[in-house]
């Protein structure tokens, strides 16, 4: 069974980004979820082959606004897919530039069309991670 690894460059540094990433990832350590904090001084391109060295290409999600936008539901249906695989998914949010040329050709997700700031594309990630994972039990935390 497949493991969803979150990397993030650097720890937040504002409290509440901090702490909305600490409850978020204590919410899904359960569910096959983990965080992975990097360096906030690595550049894009040492942080994005650092994670493709080890997870391999086919393996690794960049969340950038061109990627592919999903709702909740086709969240859930990732987290199951994923879930399902026999090897671990690495989302990677990056550093506040971006990652720039280092990213293409490479799987993507994007959490909209607006630009967010690094700490807080996190907890909005982490967020929709838990939401997929109650849709997924069938919880009522999700309302349509």
């Amino acid at each position: 069974m497949g493991r969803i690894v979150v990397h993030l460059h650097g720890r937040a540094k504002d409290a509440a980004f901090s702490m909305a990433i600490s409850d978020y990832a204590n919410r899904l350590s359960g569910n096959g979820v983990s965080l992975s904090e990097h360096r906030n001084r690595t550049n894009p391109e040492a942080y994005l082959a650092s994670i493709v060295s080890k997870a391999g290409k086919k393996n690794v999600i960049v969340l950038e606004e061109s990627g592919e936008n999903l709702d909740s539901m086709a969240y859930a249906e990732k987290m199951k897919q994923w879930r399902l695989s026999n090897d671990d998914i690495h989302l990677v949010v990056g550093p506040p530039g971006g990652f720039g040329e280092h990213s293409e050709g490479m799987s993507s997700l994007s959490l909209g069309l607006i630009t967010l700031p690094h700490e807080l594309a996190a907890v909005v990630l982490l967020e929709q991670l838990y939401r997929a994972s109650t849709i997924i039990k069938g919880l009522p935390y999700h309302r349509v």
